[in-house]
């Protein structure tokens, strides 16, 4: 199946990748988010797509995964360790192969109390690290259990990291351990110190992978309080908050886009790429893609 191959062949070349986020519908309405998907085919590198983030019941990500491939894409499909066991992960992974994806950003997956199934029983049958190293035995034509594959996979993999953790030392010791499991590139949580980035970046260097700095779209200054008070390993300066605040509930997300754009040049500089979110307002990824010069 010869369909785009877009991410791995840019981050092979050295170029600057650029990725962004979706959210798969809460429900079959999936006209706004292929609209907006068409408006950026042949703008970005790769296109992920979550599953169930912050455990709340979304369709899935392969569905969309296959449309935005169709449309042109290279899809990133993102699996969490909550909702599945061993089984149904490889299962999936040869279906998502066999329909043409081929980049899976292994995640743990919050717990079902944050989410809206707060009753769902967590599986967690595997870690995001033992689900890499699954990956990598189907990528050579084995399951977890060692019987052979009619017909390998050919997965790039993928990892998150939060670089802006204090005390560091956890964090990168689960950097290595990722690579170790395979790992190939990583997106990193949200980043608002370039400063400290760029020591994160200093520290990870001696690796061979690649890493997507990730650039989260601030709505308000309630949503970067909000984010300061329960998203562990990120912080908005306040300063920023400050910015946003004083741009009045109108205007809070043009600064929001300014922001970003301006994370986006001073972090270019250090890393091999961006991942950019936009939760709620992907309406506005085609701007900040033109304004931090990304095409």
């Amino acid at each position: 199946m010869n369909g785009p191959r877009r991410l791995k062949e840019a981050l092979d070349r050295g170029e600057f990748a650029v990725t962004v986020e979706y959210n798969p519908p809460k429900g079959t309405n999936i006209a706004a988010l292929l609209a907006n998907a068409k408006s950026l085919v042949g703008r970005v590198h790769g296109v992920n797509v979550t599953d169930n983030t912050a455990a709340v019941m979304r369709a899935s990500s392969l569905s969309v995964c296959r449309m935005l491939y169709e449309m042109g894409h290279d899809p990133v499909m993102q699996m969490t360790c909550r909702d599945r066991n061993r089984l149904g992960m490889q299962s999936d992974l040869l279906g998502a192969h066999i329909l043409g994806i081929r980049n899976i950003l292994c995640l743990t997956g919050d717990y079902p109390t944050v989410g809206d199934h707060k009753d769902a029983k967590p599986v967690y049958d595997l870690d995001s690290v033992q689900v890499m190293q699954l990956v990598q035995k189907l990528n050579q034509g084995q399951d977890l259990a060692g019987n052979k594959l009619d017909g390998a996979t050919d997965y790039t993999i993928a990892a998150a990291v939060t670089p802006e953790m204090d005390p560091q030392g956890p964090m990168l010791a689960k950097f290595e351990a990722k690579v170790n499991a395979g790992a190939q590139f990583f997106q990193t949580q949200a980043i608002y110190h370039p400063e400290s980035f760029g020591s994160f970046m200093g520290a990870v260097r001696k690796y061979k992978v690649k890493v997507l700095a990730g650039i989260l779209l601030l709505r308000s200054a309630k949503m970067a309080e909000f984010m300061n008070a329960n998203i562990p390993g990120v912080s908005v300066p306040e300063e920023m908050i400050a910015e946003l605040r004083a741009a009045g509930d109108k205007r809070a997300l043009d600064v929001g886009v300014e922001i970003a754009v301006r994370t986006i040049k001073e972090v270019r500089p250090q890393c091999d790429g961006v991942h950019i979110m936009a939760i709620k307002a992907v309406e506005r990824l085609p701007e900040i893609l033109s304004k931090a010069g990304l095409g």
